[in-house]
């Protein structure tokens, strides 16, 4: 009778402790299922005020491209129709700035669309643009675009192909000076292919015109003017991504190598 009783003893015993574990384990389990709960929320939670942070940073990114584009667009093609070199037709000149209605909002977007490529580009090949990163280098490159462009209607060659040359020579010093990536290299060659050959395209189907073109239906130079004006924008584009971050740890860097 004991050895039975002790039997029976050790069973309920064996029951409790069994049951016991088992709660426990059940417990436990819950924690860290609530656990991972809160930590998944807190992780969501945090990816969509980052995304949407990151969605805000590029729409002001782009808005500021874009009107960077317009006034570009408004100020030198003013130039080129006054000296000429452009041609459109009178019923499209119907602004205080004498220039086609779609001028201004097409280069905008072209800006928009470049100005944020450049950053992107130097992310994907994990070559990060550093050289003259700030915006005093910036202006200058504005500055030195601008100065091509007047260049372009401004400066009488013998023929255009000098002057095509010579523009060649100051967009490879722009991008030389401001530039010297082979990132900003290789896009500003291809903005220039693919804006020439959308401009041939609009002169062919008479939307306007070159004066005394050389170029199929363009000037020659014209694809120079596409080059800078794709490496000034990019850079622009560089300094916008520029995080507040990376500009203060940047100033912190210039102050040390000056004292």
């Amino acid at each position: 009778m004991p050895r039975i009783e002790e039997n029976c003893w050790t069973c309920s015993y064996a029951r409790a402790h069994r049951s016991e574990s088992i709660s426990t384990s059940t417990l436990l389990v819950a924690k860290v299922h609530e656990m991972m709960t809160i930590l998944t929320s807190v992780l969501a939670t945090a990816y969509g005020s980052l995304a949407s942070a990151k969605a805000m940073n590029l729409l002001r990114r782009g808005l500021v491209l874009f009107t960077v584009g317009v006034f570009l667009a408004l100020v030198l093609n003013l130039l080129q129709i006054q000296r000429h070199v452009t041609l459109f037709p009178e019923e499209v000149i119907a602004t205080i700035f004498s220039s086609a209605w779609w001028v201004p909002p097409c280069c905008g977007t072209a800006a928009a669309v470049v100005g944020l490529l450049y950053p992107c580009i130097d992310s994907h090949l994990g070559e990060p643009h550093k050289f003259k990163r700030e915006w005093a280098s910036v202006m200058r490159c504005v500055a030195v675009f601008v100065g091509i462009n007047h260049a372009s209607a401004k400066l009488d060659f013998a023929n255009n192909m000098q002057l095509s040359m010579t523009l060649a020579a100051l967009s490879l010093g722009l991008w030389w000076t401001f530039d010297r990536s082979r990132s900003g290299f290789g896009l500003g060659l291809t903005i220039a292919f693919v804006a020439t050959l959308v401009t041939q395209l609009l002169v062919y189907n008479g939307i306007y015109q070159y004066t005394s073109p050389d170029f199929l239906y363009i000037r020659s130079w014209l694809p120079c003017i596409f080059f800078s004006g794709g490496v000034t924008v990019g850079n622009i584009g560089r300094q916008l991504a520029m995080g507040v971050t990376e500009i203060r740890h940047k100033e912190c860097l210039d102050k040390m190598h000056k004292d």
